[in-house]
Order: structure tokens, then sequence, then C-alpha cells
């Protein structure tokens, strides 16, 4: 990992730098894989948080196991419905609120 010794003064920049400023297609882009990855990790701990293989979520919330396991890596992103499926088959309970 590249690091600049603490020295960062505007993470703005070198994030626009990296991957696009705000609002370009680039940054999109890159918004959406890290969604995408971010999803993967939350299911993959709830998972193992739960002690269940990637076979017996597969199996409860009717997928196969593969598909379980591109989630997990990042490489593709449940619909909103299969999410919420995925969450309560290990346990959780899902709420959508204003905030307050």
């Amino acid at each position: 990992m590249q690091t600049n010794n603490h020295k960062i003064n505007d993470y703005d920049k070198v994030l626009d730098a990296t991957f696009g400023e705000v609002g370009t297609q680039q940054r999109l882009d890159a918004e959406e894989k890290a969604y995408t990855f971010y999803t993967g990790q939350i299911i993959g701990d709830a998972r193992k948080k739960a002690k269940m293989s990637q076979a017996e979520l597969a199996e409860r919330i009717g997928s196969n196991k593969s598909y379980i396991s591109r989630v997990e890596h990042g490489e593709t992103e449940p619909r909103i419905s299969t999410f919420f499926r995925i969450m309560n088959a290990l346990g959780f309970q899902i709420s959508l609120g204003m905030p307050v």
C-alpha cells in the first residue's frame, strides 16, 4: 500500500486525482465498485458471525454457493430484494426510516 507519511493536506484532491472529480462518470463508477465491495464484506462478515457456510446461506435464499461467493468478493451486487433475503436468512432485521 502506498502512503505519503501522513502528509496529505487535502484528501479530496487525492480522491479526485485517483477516481475523477465528484459527479464524473469515472468517480461514479469507482463509488459503485466500492459499494459493491462493501456490501459483499457486510454479507460475508455477517455470514461468518452466524457460523453459516456459503452453501447453507445459498440454500436458505434459493440460490447457489457460487452466487454467494461472487457477492462476498464484490464481483456482483445483489438486488435489494436479494439483499433483504440474505440478511433475513442471517437473522438480521432491517428497517428503514426517516431521520429525526
